[in-house]
């Protein structure tokens, strides 16, 4: 009887030594499959549901063939408001008004001020030489990171008086 169970024992062990190179490829082909990319569905252990293009080797399985649609929870929409209320009363929304009018006018004001002065110092694409340029390269760049300057500066006031036109009154 002895040489059964040593028989069994021999047998089941050839048994698992030559299954475990076959799970192992298993194993490596699944995880070369979800890198590979695809689409696959992914269940947590709360039984949600996730689709996604990167596959986990746990609760991700890869979904074959063509996907045409894909099935969206929407939100729980708020709710409705009387058709004459609004979030904000009309007083307070008035006082956010005058104070944004306020502030893009104070930007407006300092924008076209630094405008000025940029212009000034640019002199129509002349600027004068300072001490330190004797390098006429040096000069050349100072020329044109003021004739940037000015454009930015320009752009930057067009952009404000735009926003203060489409402002109610």
């Amino acid at each position: 009887m002895s040489r059964k169970l040593i028989l069994i024992a021999v047998l089941t062990a050839a048994g698992l030594a030559l299954a475990a190179p076959a799970q192992a490829q298993k194993a490596k082909a699944e995880k070369a499959e979800m890198a590979g990319g695809g689409l696959f569905k992914c269940t947590d252990a709360d039984g949600s549901v996730t689709y996604t293009n990167v596959g986990s080797v746990k609760g991700c399985k890869k979904v074959e063939g063509e996907i045409n649609s894909v099935s969206v929870v929407k939100s729980v929409p708020a709710a409705p408001r009387a058709a004459g209320e609004s979030r904000v009363d009309s007083n307070s929304q008035k006082a956010r008004d005058t104070d944004r009018r306020r502030i893009l006018q104070e930007e407006l004001a300092a924008e076209q001020k630094r405008l000025a002065d940029l212009q000034k110092e640019y002199n129509n694409g002349e600027p004068e030489r300072q001490g330190g340029e004797r390098n006429y390269q040096k000069y050349m760049d100072r020329s044109q990171q003021l004739k940037d300057d000015v454009a930015r500066s320009q752009s930057n006031v067009d952009s404000l008086n735009r926003e203060l036109g489409g402002l109610k009154n």
